[in-house]
């Protein structure tokens, strides 16, 4: 049995194997269910060159975002740009390479990533820039996209507890993109805010799948929400 145990006790042990010009999926949407600790290690790592695939990038100072300030992120594939500042000051300036994706179809890709399915059809973006140079085929008189999964040399994750054997379960909406990036990386790293022993989560309620699972690790964790912008 110890050798299915997969907590590691540090955040070097977490993210050994790690290197510039690889490609990371990260969990989260906005500021909920982000792997805030292991994205904080990378920016320490100081890899750089990184294709990131996440829903967004952070806000600035917190989040993916802070790998945008040191310059680790040379690609990101992403929903949407959000409150980040620096992220939209380097799309325009061209220094950052940005896949903007409808966030469905971002979710599709991965979750096709994960199931071995390398690509897949879409009404999604038909007619639109995001269908530039992509093949486009007509079923039953609509036209679709064809669309690429996508997989990643690490994926890093936010579940909310976990057991000694890599099973995860998310709380609430930390459910979003954590089970689709879990099941799309080479090397899946989760961090959690319980590791339990064995049988004390319930089967039926596991959403991630210690198949899955390369490596647990205990975190604390910021609460932390999006400002809320109104006009007057």
């Amino acid at each position: 049995m110890a050798g299915l145990d997969k907590r590691v006790y540090s955040y070097e042990e977490a993210l050994a194997g790690l290197a510039s010009g690889m490609t990371v999926l990260a969990g989260g949407f906005g500021l909920c269910g982000i792997p805030e600790n292991l994205i904080a290690h990378i920016r320490t790592l100081g890899v750089r060159d990184l294709t990131v695939v996440s829903n967004n990038c952070g806000v600035d100072g917190f989040g993916l975002g802070v790998l945008l300030e040191d310059r680790q992120i040379r690609k990101m594939i992403a929903s949407y740009v959000g409150e980040n500042a620096l992220f939209e000051q380097q799309l325009l300036s061209g220094e950052l390479e940005v896949e903007l994706t409808p966030q469905g179809t971002l979710a599709e890709k991965l979750r096709a990533g994960g199931a071995g399915i390398p690509a897949f059809f879409t009404a999604t973006g038909v007619g639109t820039p995001v269908a530039d140079g992509k093949e486009v085929r007509e079923f039953d008189g609509r036209h679709y996209l064809m669309e690429r999964a996508i997989t990643g040399d690490f994926a890093i994750v936010k579940g909310w507890k976990a057991d000694h054997f890599g099973n995860v379960v998310y709380r609430h909406t930390a459910q979003n993109f954590n089970p689709l990036v879990a099941s799309a990386g080479r090397i899946t790293v989760v961090e959690v805010e319980e590791i339990v022993a064995p049988g004390e989560l319930d089967p039926a309620h596991i959403h991630t799948p210690a198949i899955f699972v390369d490596r647990v690790i205990q975190g604390r964790f910021e609460k932390r929400i999006e400002k809320r912008t109104l006009k007057a």
